[in-house]
């Protein structure tokens, strides 16, 4: 059956930042933003399914106290601004599912990330959706369904934050938070064409965590250019008495608006030992090489070397599982669970414990192994995953082994960053010839957001991704329909 679309509207495009500066200069007002951005979200639901629930009442309410504040003159850094948060982030007032089925208890409180974006003056519209406790690179599951991707609907936005990069890459929201535990920022940052920053651990606090799946994951902005990922990365970083990591302050933001100066990039296009097939698609490949060649004709040096991951694979698998079994504790009914969510926490009770204290110990020796590499290049450029994004459903109903084995084959190059801690940056490196998009990373040590941010921000300049937009939605059905 045929459907009609409509085109979004320019202001659907804007970004955070024009938007941001259009509301300090009285040009618009957040009642008019996040009632278009409702609007939008409400006729995107039925293709995209991007969010897991909207606060509608709330977030008009909220707009129009920060409509107040802003006639009587005061200035934050997103005051009036929409914004979404992934469903594995504590929002007062609702549930956090994290992707999983069951009546789930609401929040008394924000999380900290949600708090300072409050304290920035940011609107919360919606929760967006995640798999099962953010295991898998698509969104999908029973508790809400399929969610899609804007520049292809018969395709997966990836996952495990892919309600936040779809709501972002079809103009519902101008960025979002997601989080990253293998990838999971930058997997569907690639997918979606957008910039998909995985900070440094504990640059965003994950309290009421500690720290999330024992240290892997963080949060992270997704957003269609640099200079908006890097705002949202200032508004919502810092730390809460009770956050086990808390690496010294950066200044994203400005980061985003300096020259990188000359630097010595790493080509890696080999992924970490997993002992499961996996191969470098040929079109996925000539983005990245083209990416590089435009460094090279940047002016930065730009040769091939890999770094030494060593055995990292075993020291990543005791942590996510174990990070999986923790969650399951918390819902309220785990035979709801996809078998694969709780086979995967029956691994996490049996790898705790001495194997998980293990995991943890061999951190620092990888990081000095892996971190040998950045004593001859400043950033390593790498492909984002191995494939362009899969068909909606091609791994929702595999075995645990196989969806393992199918996961790892399309996204080898992601998780390695987790394990170390340190951070990454996923820029759009182009589309496929069915028009896919897929991406690559910026990856440095420890403390190098600025860096990784500068060097973004001019291929951004020179590439100018965010003038692509993905094709405009149907207005009721869904595909196959």
């Amino acid at each position: 059956m045929a459907s009609s679309a409509v085109d979004p509207p320019d202001t659907a495009f804007t970004g955070l930042t024009v938007q941001a500066a259009a509301l300090a200069a009285g040009e618009t007002t957040s009642r008019a933003l996040v009632a278009e951005s409702l609007r939008r979200i409400a006729a995107g639901q039925p293709t995209l399914n991007a969010f897991r629930l909207v606060r509608a009442e709330r977030a008009l309410a909220e707009a129009e106290e920060a409509d107040r504040r802003l006639a009587a003159g005061e200035r934050l850094p997103l005051l009036g601004v929409p914004l979404a948060v992934k469903d594995d982030t504590d929002v007062a007032g609702e549930p956090t599912a994290f992707g999983c089925p069951g009546e789930f208890p609401v929040k008394r409180a924000d999380a900290e990330v949600v708090r300072r974006l409050r304290a920035a003056g940011a609107v919360i519209v919606g929760k967006t959706n995640s798999p099962e406790l953010g295991q898998w690179p698509f969104t999908e599951g029973p508790a809400f369904g399929e969610t899609r991707n804007p520049w292809s609907l018969d395709h997966t936005p990836g996952g495990s934050s892919g309600g936040s990069a779809a709501a972002v890459a079809a103009g519902l929201v101008p960025a979002a938070l997601g989080s990253d535990g293998a990838g999971s920022v930058r997997i569907p940052a690639a997918w979606t064409h957008l910039v998909g920053i995985k900070p440094q651990r504990g640059r965003l606090s994950t309290w009421p965590d500690a720290e999330a799946f024992h240290g892997i994951t963080c949060h992270g902005p997704l957003a269609r250019t640099v200079a908006d990922a890097a705002l949202l990365l200032d508004a919502a970083a810092g730390n809460t008495v009770g956050d086990l990591h808390r690496p010294a302050p950066v200044a994203a933001r400005e980061a985003a608006t300096r020259e990188p100066g000359r630097l010595r990039i790493a080509l890696s296009t080999r992924a970490a030992f997993t002992g499961t097939p996996k191969r470098l698609d040929p079109e996925v490949r000539a983005a990245v090489t083209a990416l590089a060649e435009r460094l090279a004709a940047l002016g930065h040096e730009v040769a091939e070397a890999e770094p030494r991951y060593g055995p990292i694979g075993v020291t990543f698998v005791p942590r996510a599982t174990a990070g999986i079994r923790d969650w399951t504790r918390r819902v309220p009914d785990p035979a709801l669970l996809d078998p694969r969510t709780r086979a995967a926490a029956a691994t996490g009770r049996l790898l705790g414990g001495p194997v998980l204290r293990l995991a943890r110990a061999a951190e620092g020796p990888l990081r000095r192994r892996v971190g040998a590499l950045f004593r001859e290049h400043d950033v390593v450029l790498a492909p984002t995953t191995a494939t362009p994004p899969p068909p909606v459903g091609s791994m929702a109903r595999l075995s645990g082994w196989r969806t393992d084995r199918a996961m790892i084959a399309h996204c080898p190059y992601a998780w390695p960053w987790n394990v170390l801690g340190w951070p990454g940056v996923n820029v759009p490196a182009g589309r496929t010839a069915a028009g896919l998009p897929v991406g690559a990373q910026l990856l440095g040590p420890a403390g190098s957001e600025p860096l990784l941010i500068s060097l973004a921000a001019q291929l951004e300049d020179d590439r100018r991704w965010f003038e692509a937009r993905p094709p405009a939605l149907p207005t009721a059905v869904r595909p196959g329909s």
